[in-house]
């Protein structure tokens, strides 16, 4: 041992067996200390901006498109109680994102419970919607309740105008809370009614990376609309510097939607079998594809009209 070490050993610092013992016993302390001041109480949104992956699933990329569906669904709801005819998703300059939908438009009266505008319950009050039995939705592709708030948390700006009645109602909000509380502005709608939601992701949320992926939107937007027939659903990237600019529209369902995954492969009849039928306000969809090697059924139910990012409801069945 040189000098220099056998000097920096003499001078450190030695933890002694007692020591050890009075730094457990504080510790053993410490925890039979757990009481009820130590319970968080998280107000608000706080919860969504403490745990986002437990309301998106993820952070990443994936979290981050996430947002866009939530809102998205929203004006798939309308579209299924049959009053949206078209949704429109943006990607703006700024990589922000706005989503149009011609919908009743989201009530600007007062709610009861909160005393506060229904416009502003559900954008900062957890699971408040129209989709708890309260005659709001007779079916819906998200049932929690909890998407426009949760995309407001996630956000560091997020505006919203709604228009009814030929009016225009506007509220903004920051990291979750009010800024603006909703207002009537003094200008002609650019819709004849509906809502329109523009948000920007939040940069200490979305670390990884806040640039939306056009292609990953365009491919589940063309899926919305196979599987919500008739409903028109168009997505554009101002980023670039020629505008770009898809919509789609399919009368046919998810009848053309096998007929475009059958494209490029060898079927056994060139028209899958479809069926459609209604029984006590439940809408059931089964079509059989048979492909070489492959007998491929869809079964979609009138409340599964929005594809999981695992996939949709299918039963796949191999020949031997």
């Amino acid at each position: 041992m040189s000098e220099d070490q056998l000097n920096e050993f003499e001078n450190s610092e030695i933890i002694t067996d007692d020591e050890e013992i009075q730094h457990a016993s504080t510790v053993k302390a410490q925890a039979a200390e757990y009481n009820a001041d130590q319970i968080q109480v998280l107000e608000g949104l706080e919860a969504v901006r403490k745990r986002p992956g437990m309301y998106i699933g993820t952070t990443t990329s994936q979290g981050l498109h996430h947002l866009v569906w939530e809102i998205v669904d929203n004006g798939i709801d309308e579209a299924l109680a049959g009053f949206a005819q078209h949704i429109t998703v943006t990607i703006e300059a700024d990589n922000s994102i706005t989503v149009t939908d011609d919908g009743r438009g989201i009530p600007v009266d007062i709610q009861t419970k909160t005393g506060k505008p229904a416009l502003e319950t559900v954008f900062t009050i957890l699971h408040a919607g129209g989709k708890f039995g309260g005659g709001g939705y007779k079916v819906s592709g998200g049932l929690h309740g909890v998407g426009a708030s949760v995309v407001n948390a996630l956000s560091t700006e997020l505006d919203v105008k709604v228009v009814r009645e030929g009016k225009v109602y506007y509220m903004d909000f920051k990291t979750g809370r009010v800024n603006t509380p909703m207002t009537i502005l003094d200008e002609a709608p650019t819709i004849e009614r509906g809502t329109i939601v523009h948000f920007k992701p939040d940069t200490d949320i979305f670390r990884e990376t806040i640039t939306y992926n056009y292609n990953t939107l365009l491919t589940r937007v063309r899926e919305l609309a196979f599987l919500n027939k008739g409903l028109r659903i168009s997505v554009q990237d101002k980023r670039p510097t020629d505008a770009v600019k898809e919509s789609f529209h399919f009368e046919g369902g998810i009848k053309e939607y096998v007929e475009y995954l059958n494209k490029d492969k060898s079927v056994i009849f060139p028209e899958p079998v479809y069926v459609e039928g209604e029984e006590k306000g439940l809408l059931l969809k089964l079509l059989c594809n048979i492909q070489q090697k492959f007998v491929i059924i869809y079964v979609l139910l009138q409340i599964i009209l929005i594809p999981t990012k695992v996939g949709h409801m299918k039963l796949d069945s191999r020949q031997p």
